[in-house]
């Protein structure tokens, strides 16, 4: 009877990993690197004074670090703004401890700290975390509008 229950929490165990994992890889948002950020949203290396937005839709994007509580409470959030704002907007993730360049090409001081790129125009830059209704708003009001 031991031999089936620990067959059984193997085979749980085994199918719970695969479950998170697969939910992981179906996230819409999407990490960058240093390089990737240099194609897909603003290759500053080679236009530093004038900020020219690379991608085809607004994109929201999150420089965050695993320790930081905020940041892992902004997490869902931005998981959520990406599902339902899919085909609208792009929702990037930075981890500042991994992207140290990129970080500091921003000056990346305090985290959460979340660029917001609209199609045209400046980006706009906040720190500290929001709740959802005040990203959804400033994503309506300043990204879709």
């Amino acid at each position: 009877m031991r031999k089936i229950v620990l067959i059984a929490m193997v085979i749980l165990a085994t199918a719970c990993s695969a479950n998170a994992q697969e939910k992981k890889e179906e996230s819409k948002v999407k990490h960058l690197t240093y390089n990737e950020f240099l194609s897909k949203v603003w290759n500053f290396k080679s236009n530093p004074n004038t900020f020219e937005y690379k991608g085809k839709l607004p994109a929201v994007i999150d420089f965050y670090a695993d320790w930081c509580g905020p940041c892992r409470r902004v997490a869902p959030i931005m998981e959520k703004m990406a599902e339902e704002y899919d085909g609208k907007l792009l929702v990037y993730k930075v981890n500042v401890d991994q992207e140290k360049e990129l970080s500091a090409a921003f000056n990346v001081k305090s985290i959460p700290m979340v660029l917001f790129i609209p199609m045209e125009g400046q980006p706009m830059m906040q720190v500290g975390a929001l709740p959802e209704e005040g990203y959804k708003q400033v994503i309506e009001e300043q990204l879709l509008k």
